[in-house]
């Protein structure tokens, strides 16, 4: 089964070294995400999957893309393959991602397959950065709200906009829903993955 060969990443020892790159103490990035310290100690052990939310405040606090917890090898190939039994994925409190782009530089489009577990969602505050943003509905029922207007997205639907227009995400259904993502940033410092999954 696939489940058994993917290439599960341990967010907890990503964490915890991307902490210590930047010469952080677990109560230093506590104060920086606005997290607390035990939270942040219990991911560290893998005690704990962050939710959606702690991923991405400490993303942002890190100033790395969301995408950055995949990475194991920061290769800058020409063309990367992933076999689907064998790609990095992250698993968060309500859901996973798996990186289709981890190999190969991130300026210019990062592919994600997003899985959402019943009623997740990205949060109260809208999302903003720039670019576009493209979703490809695979399973499930997802409602993507751009600028005030809702678009239901079933299996087969999809949703291109321009990703400076507020949005926020979630799961319709009772199920777990699963989109193609891709975040297609217009500056190399943006980091939209931050936005959406941390």
């Amino acid at each position: 089964m696939a489940q058994t060969t993917d290439k599960e990443i341990n967010v907890g020892s990503r964490l915890r070294a991307l902490r210590a790159s930047r010469g952080l103490s677990i109560k230093a990035l506590a104060e920086q995400s606005g997290l607390n310290v035990n939270t942040l100690s219990l991911i560290e052990n893998g005690r704990t999957s962050p939710s959606v939310s702690t991923l991405q405040q400490l993303a942002v606090s890190l100033r790395v893309p969301v995408t950055e917890f995949f990475e194991t090898d920061h290769g800058d190939r020409k063309i990367v393959l992933h076999k689907a039994d064998s790609r990095p994925k992250v698993s968060f409190s309500h859901g996973t991602m798996e990186d289709l782009g981890a190999g190969m530089s991130r300026f210019g489009a990062e592919p994600l397959i997003v899985t959402l577990e019943p009623d997740a969602d990205s949060g109260k505050t809208p999302i903003v950065h720039t670019g576009r943003e493209f979703v490809f509905c695979l399973e499930g029922r997802i409602a993507y709200t751009v600028d005030g207007e809702t678009y239901r997205l079933e299996p087969g639907d999809s949703l291109l906009f321009e990703a400076y227009l507020p949005h926020q995400w979630r799961n319709l259904d009772p199920t777990p829903s699963r989109t193609l993502l891709v975040l297609c940033p217009m500056d190399e410092r943006d980091q939209p993955t931050e936005r959406h999954f941390g």
